[in-house]
């Protein structure tokens, strides 16, 4: 028998949609039914955010309590943003400039300038509507994209290939994190007839002589976009912005200290979704420092109140590598079968230090340091201890009873070391899941096929039982 949902879990659940409807719906109004049909018209992805309440529900409606409050917290955030985001692509294209993922928007910010994070579509679109995503997948096959790079990029050049994408003042772009990502804006910037900034991240980026070389790019960055487009810097706005990001990672180091104990008080979305969108889409904004806090808080209710994420939880999982993002409730079907708890990702996990603000040189230096231990880009760059000091200080640090390796079909670095991480994993006694899926392609290995590598792991090797059997 199903025990009926507390008052207050019901209430967090309806307050929140309501919110994420009313937002969609006043920036429908504000545009107009004329200019609104035009939009969708010409941006076909646009009405992928009708299945927003879907996704809502799979990520929300499965979880209770402070952890129910903080994926509707999320998600809201997303969603909001996604609404704004989009506005601007039609209001302000003067000041519109598309950037890779791994170039942190907060120079645009400074400079007065929209970021349009382009793998934000790469993302939300599999989440949303995968069969939209699928289509632009063949875009870009039909188009001579090879099939075998990640199927993120090949996403945004098919979007690309079939002019749905808006056409921004400017492109920044750097060569992180691997070939296909810095080929596809190449081909972004051909389709979209715009000037591109390339950022050349060295090979040991955690030498001082690569810091000193970096400032120098991102001073160059500067007076190319004063070039280009009419954003002007403010380094008293940029100081702004580091501090609030320097306050995002305090509150984040809080929420991970706490991850630290059994039960976890959050994990999955609220912890990796969450630093995706802070730190990646929208660093040093006041929004995502609000979000960050937020979802220490409410952390810190579990957290004092002895109380985990979950009902039950049998097992804690670090994944290395980018989740299925077409099956993203995926974690939430893990809690409630295997009571698998998501403690942390690799995307998220990172030990930098705060940006130090006393001037502009600083800024830059320490921006830079971010910037070149982009997510990836810190793990996949340079020699070999990078890509496992990390993992397995991460395995100990948070306590991980298993590790869940991507095996993500586009990301070749990732599996030519898949032999070296089994013979690591061994010497610790330390359960190895490479599970096999594409990004965001559910025609390569389906939902039903991703269940059942975790069904079979779990029961096989973490030898837990099937929760309600």
């Amino acid at each position: 028998m199903q025990v009926p949902l507390p008052l207050k879990d019901t209430a967090v659940y309806w307050k929140n949609l309501a919110a994420i409807a009313g937002k969609v719906i006043g920036q429908a109004a504000r545009t107009g039914p004329a200019r609104l049909f035009s939009n969708a018209k010409q941006y076909p992805w646009l009405a992928s955010f009708g299945s927003a309440p879907k996704l809502y529900h799979l990520l929300v409606g499965s979880r209770s309590g402070a952890y129910r409050q903080a994926n509707a917290r999320l998600l809201k955030a997303i969603f909001f943003h996604g609404a704004e985001a989009a506005n601007t692509l039609f209001e302000q294209p003067e000041r519109l400039v598309l950037n890779e993922d791994l170039v942190p928007p907060e120079i645009l910010f400074a400079m007065g300038l929209n970021s349009w994070f382009v793998e934000y579509l790469g993302f939300l679109l599999p989440m949303l509507q995968p069969q939209l995503a699928e289509k632009y997948l063949d875009v870009a096959d039909n188009a001579g994209v090879p099939p075998d790079i990640c199927s993120l990029p090949r996403h945004i050049m098919g979007i690309a290939h079939a002019g749905d994408l808006p056409r921004p003042r400017a492109v920044i772009t750097s060569n992180s994190p691997c070939d296909g990502g810095m080929a596809s804006y190449t081909v972004l910037g051909r389709q979209l007839n715009v000037p591109v900034f390339h950022l050349d991240v060295p090979y040991n980026f955690y030498t001082q002589r690569a810091a000193d070389y970096f400032v120098k790019q991102l001073e160059n960055l500067i007076a190319w976009l004063e070039k280009h487009t009419p954003g002007r810097m403010d380094f008293d706005e940029l100081a702004r912005i580091c501090q609030r990001r320097n306050a995002m990672m305090e509150a984040e180091s809080n929420l991970w200290d706490m991850l630290r104990a059994r039960p976890a008080p959050l994990a999955a979305e609220a912890v990796y979704l969450n630093h995706l969108w802070c730190f990646t889409v929208r660093p040093g904004t006041q929004e995502a420092l609000s979000l960050m806090q937020d979802i220490a808080r409410l952390a810190k209710e579990n957290y004092d109140a002895q109380k985990g994420a979950l009902e039950k939880e049998q097992a804690r999982a670090l994944l290395w590598g980018v989740w299925p993002v077409f099956l993203t409730p995926m974690w939430a079907w893990a809690e409630k079968t295997w009571g698998l708890s998501l403690i942390m990702d690799s995307l998220s996990f990172n030990r930098l230090s705060p940006i130090d603000t006393s001037s502009e040189r600083s800024m830059l230096r320490d921006l830079g340091r971010h910037i070149m231990a982009g997510p990836m880009a810190r793990h996949s760059r340079g020699p070999m201890e990078n890509y496992f000091n990390d993992m397995f200080f991460a395995v100990e640090n948070f306590d991980i009873d298993m590790l869940i390796m991507s095996g993500h079909i586009g990301c070749k670095n990732a599996q030519a070391l898949n032999g070296i991480l089994r013979e690591k994993c061994r010497e610790r006694g330390l359960p190895l899941l490479v599970m096999e899926y594409d990004l965001s392609d559910s025609r390569i290995v389906n939902e039903k096929g991703i269940h059942a590598q975790v069904d079979h792991f779990m029961e096989n090797v973490m030898r837990v039982k099937r929760l309600g059997s």
